[in-house]
């Protein structure tokens, strides 16, 4: 009896970790079921469907395992990129009746409004290779096609006449390329490097080359961008008018035939400010405006 009772202090012993450890555990299982909760997101990630047809300027995107691929990936980047996205949404309703109707008018078909889209966000940003405005022009390109720039205009960043010019330069393309998916990746690539690349690799057709990645993607960016902007709730979307931005209807229109020598004057006497000048004449990159004699340019202030 006494042999047993020498074991006590040592099964106490033993009892009072386990307890400790049991204890332990179960503060620790709650901890991490309070961590797994706080990391529980409320969200539902789809893929994109791709059962349906698909076009550019009415022109079908052959269906096969490669351009399967290519779109699936450009729905599902434009889709969840959400800030991007959603500014685009905004931007759309802002420049698109401008651009629709120079496009219409010179018988470019409209999806190619998506170009300025996925070019610039309707933005006039400059590239690291220096294009600039909605439809990002080269120097030499834009002024090729009419926009002027020097020291106090630059016409890329105008979006009635860059639109114009970028509507003659299309249809250049496509007197060269002859469908409009081909002007979409020339427009991209450049005109020189994709006809070299369809020569050299024995093809007609963009959907079939093996280009860089940029431009093997781009034509795709574009259809992924036009289905989002067409069918915004299909993809999450949703705006309310009046959280779409929009052109100030009260502008008035200033014509200008002499030098103006200080930019923020005449904006202040115009009963203006020099950032809301600038804000609504974004062509206008310096703090004159040189008027060669028999020019003439219009200024748009609010009314």
């Amino acid at each position: 009896m006494m042999k047993y009772r020498s074991l006590f202090p040592v099964f106490g012993f033993v009892a009072g970790i386990i307890f400790t450890m049991l204890i332990f555990l179960s503060y620790s299982s709650e901890s991490l079921v309070k961590t797994v909760k706080f990391f529980d997101l409320p969200q539902q990630i789809k893929s994109v469907n791709l059962d349906r047809e698909f076009d550019f300027a009415g022109e079908p995107v052959p269906i096969n395992e490669d351009t399967r691929e290519r779109l699936d990936r450009e729905l599902s980047v434009n889709a969840y990129w959400q800030s991007t996205t959603l500014l685009n949404l905004k931007m759309s309703n802002k420049h698109f009746p401008v651009v629709e109707r120079i496009l219409k008018e010179n018988g470019i078909p409209e999806d190619f409004k998506y170009l300025a889209v996925a070019e610039s966000g309707l933005r006039n940003l400059t590239s690291s290779a220096s294009a600039k405005g909605y439809w990002q022009f080269m120097k030499v390109a834009a002024g090729e096609m009419g926009l002027e720039i020097n020291d106090d205009v630059d016409e890329r960043m105008h979006i009635e006449k860059s639109t114009l010019a970028a509507a003659k330069y299309i249809k250049q393309l496509y007197r060269r390329f002859g469908t409009w998916t081909n002007v979409a990746g020339a427009y991209n690539v450049g005109p020189t490097s994709f006809a070299r690349t369809l020569n050299e690799q024995k093809e007609n057709t963009y959907y079939d080359i093996n280009v860089n990645d940029e431009t093997s993607r781009y034509v795709f960016r574009v259809i992924a961008i036009k289905e989002i902007v067409k069918n915004p709730g299909d993809f999450g979307y949703y705006l309310e008018d009046q959280h779409k931005y929009t052109i100030n209807a009260n502008l008035k229109t200033i014509k200008i035939t002499s030098t103006i020598s200080d930019l923020a004057e005449f904006a202040h006497n115009n009963g203006t400010t020099y950032r809301l000048l600038k804000y609504y004449n974004p062509w206008l990159i310096n703090k004159k405006l040189t008027v060669a004699p028999g020019k003439e340019y219009e200024i748009r202030i609010p009314g």
